[in-house]
């Protein structure tokens, strides 16, 4: 083995499993290019390549874990909607917002009325937020765009996010979002017109996954069914806003489609909890938007644990209902608000986010995964899930390269 790089004088959090945090003190990891080689205590490293290392780097007995996962994001969109924000605090709420014309409907006008590279610089901002506080890999969903022009433009941008930035960018298309005002009381046709569009974007490059906001202010099961139709005969996989608002069977269904994951979860059923523990689907629960929405309705946590449905975490960031920057906050809000464990949050913004987005490849630190991690400020990961309002992420590595360093 050659061109090795040792971090080393570290405490690892490992993530092994779903059970324990895996900590190593005087901890080591091992790099070959984008890979994790080795990983174990540095006394165990076997000679031979101990030997064959290239460059050392002493963290000087820092925390480490795998890199930071938010698998729910709408980074791409124009303005803002703070007035929103006030009329909710005086009673309104998000539907009759959004059936006034305000809501998802506002930010597409916003969002086409501006240029791409005004898109790019906003949306920039936004990643480099979340990536100042450790995040390796993030999800940029479309959906503000609503037509085909406005929808490859959006996609475009988060394309370009991650060929520019040191982070792993993965795209969704989510022309399924709301219906624009062209095609006002024609739901169905509109829902063509999304299926219509799928082929050339994915040809393009632009389409990883297909989501759908499926909800009575949304699109039906029957109509979001054929999306995902359309999106199968591409060979993407799909994922899904379910059971946000109301009990729509959106989980069962996605479920029968093998989603990736089925993100909200509020009014989630027992069969549709089981639904997404026999297909493997990942819950992705989005506290911020709970939070911001001031909801009452729980997700099912108890129930998801007791089915071994494994519980990611994301910041949904959007300028409606979670216009937060903190996947650090959103762990902390999974643990108050939620009940979740600190263990379970880190997780969720680790491994089972990863895996909400089909990779497998991180979300641990253990040989052959990608050489993504962070070094904290911090003595324990707990630690993660418990402060808010200050950022303790010191250093940040994406595929075997510090960022900052070339």
């Amino acid at each position: 083995m050659d061109n090795l790089h040792l971090w080393h004088n570290a405490r690892l959090a490992t993530l092994p499993n779903d059970t324990d945090w895996g900590l190593l003190d005087d901890g080591a990891l091992l790099m070959q290019g984008e890979r994790l080689a080795w990983v174990g205590r540095l006394d165990e490293l076997p000679a031979q390549l101990r030997a064959s290392v290239v460059v050392e780097h002493d963290l000087g007995g820092a925390l480490v874990t795998p890199g930071l996962v938010d698998c729910h994001t709408h980074l791409v969109y124009g303005g803002q909607r703070a007035r929103e924000f006030e009329l909710r605090l005086q009673g309104a709420s998000y539907e009759e917002i959004a059936r006034a014309g305000g809501g998802i409907r506002s930010t597409v006008a916003a969002t086409r009325s501006i240029s791409d590279a005004e898109l790019l610089s906003k949306a920039r901002q936004r990643a480099l937020a979340l990536m100042d506080e450790g995040v390796t890999t993030l999800e940029i969903k479309s959906g503000y765009g609503l037509s085909l022009l406005d929808e490859s433009r959006c996609l475009s941008v988060a394309r370009q996010l991650g060929r520019e930035l040191p982070v792993t960018v993965r795209t969704t298309y989510l022309a399924a979002h709301a219906i624009p005002p062209e095609f006002d009381g024609r739901a169905d046709d509109y829902i063509t017109a999304v299926c219509a569009w799928m082929p050339a974007l994915h040809a393009a490059g632009l389409i990883d996954a297909v989501d759908a906001f499926c909800e009575h202010i949304g699109f039906t099961p029957a109509q979001t069914r054929r999306v995902f139709v359309a999106a199968r005969a591409l060979g993407l996989p799909v994922k899904l806003h379910a059971e946000q608002l109301s009990d729509q069977d959106g989980a069962a269904l996605a479920a029968e489609f093998g989603a990736l994951s089925c993100d909200h979860l509020e009014y989630l059923s027992e069969a549709g909890a089981d639904a997404m523990r026999a297909s493997g689907s990942v819950a992705v629960l989005l506290p911020g938007a709970y939070y911001f929405l001031r909801e009452t309705q729980l997700p099912p946590v108890a129930q998801l644990r007791a089915l071994q449905v494994p519980i990611a975490l994301a910041s949904d960031h959007n300028p409606g209902s979670s216009p937060g920057l903190s996947l650090l906050l959103m762990a902390n809000m999974a643990c108050t608000l939620f009940r979740m464990t600190p263990l379970e949050a880190v997780l969720g913004i680790t491994a089972h986010g990863a895996r909400a987005l089909g990779l497998s490849d991180r979300g641990r630190l253990m040989p052959g995964q990608r050489a993504d991690f962070a070094v904290w400020d911090l003595e324990h990961p707990n630690e993660l899930a418990y402060w808010f309002g200050r950022n303790p992420c010191r250093r940040v590595v994406v595929g075997g390269v510090e960022r900052g360093t070339s």
